[in-house]
């Protein structure tokens, strides 16, 4: 069970926790930021691809007992 503190002590508590984040520089956000576009650009051309592939080979499919 969580000990009992008063909402001054809490305060002081989140203070000293929030104190302790290390924040990203504009520059780590920016990287950051421009790597996740370029993973979502490779991941949607990939299933672009692979959906390509799987309609053309079932065309063909469909194509021959049609």
């Amino acid at each position: 069970m969580a000990a009992k503190t008063n909402p001054f002590q809490f305060l002081q508590q989140v203070r000293a926790e929030v104190a302790k984040v290390v924040w990203p520089t504009r520059r780590e956000v920016m990287l950051t930021t421009v790597m996740v576009f370029i993973m979502a650009s490779l991941t949607a051309v990939f299933f672009f691809i692979v959906d390509l592939i799987i309609r053309t080979g079932l065309q063909a499919l469909l194509g021959m007992f049609g």
